[in-house]
């Protein structure tokens, strides 16, 4: 008599290559056809003493590995309709602005980290003990980290509305030189 092991192993070996061809053809990518074989063979493995014998046991794979791809698709079908919700929900919850704010072009400008620290606390309204441990950083890292952010933040709003007061023309105020009362403007 066989070791449950072995008769795995037998079974395994007669059929792993049909049914990975099989599943191939009914998915997209050859990493889920694999994962079908796995979970085929799990469920297999698991009923081991349902499994019939000798040449009955391939059918009844097939059988058990057309269910698997049933369940993977409906998981696919419900990835894609929450993917779906999720999007459609995206605009109420974080609509992109109209314009960008000067504050939103100097956030832009800063690096990454100075970026996600602020937002958390500004969006996301964490305390720096919350920060800390998203971050997973300590307290005073934090308040250190913060305290650089946000004077980086200033120098980017400030630089900003320099360059705002300065027209690309050279001129100063709104990009148009006073007129002179003696001459008169050509239109």
């Amino acid at each position: 008599m066989t070791s449950p092991e072995e008769r795995f192993a037998a079974l395994f070996d007669a059929t792993h290559r049909a049914l990975l061809a099989y599943a191939v053809r009914r998915v997209a990518d050859p990493a889920d056809a694999a994962d079908v074989v796995a979970e085929t063979y799990l469920v297999a493995w698991r009923r081991l003493e349902d499994v019939p014998p000798a040449d009955q046991a391939r059918p009844w794979l097939f059988g058990v590995a057309r269910r698997v791809l049933a369940n993977y698709y409906r998981g696919e079908r419900r990835r894609h309709a929450l993917a779906d919700r999720l999007r459609d929900g995206l605009t109420d919850i974080a609509a992109p602005p109209a314009d960008l704010s000067d504050v939103t072009v100097a956030l832009e400008r800063l690096g990454d980290d100075d970026r996600e620290l602020l937002r958390l606390v500004a969006w996301e309204d964490l305390a720096r003990d919350e920060i800390a441990v998203a971050l997973g950083v300590s307290r005073a890292t934090v308040r250190v980290r913060l305290h650089r952010a946000r004077q980086r933040l200033l120098r980017e709003m400030t630089a900003l509305a320099d360059e705002q007061r300065v027209a690309p023309s050279g001129h100063v105020g709104d990009g148009w030189a006073p007129a002179r009362p003696e001459v008169e403007e050509v239109r």
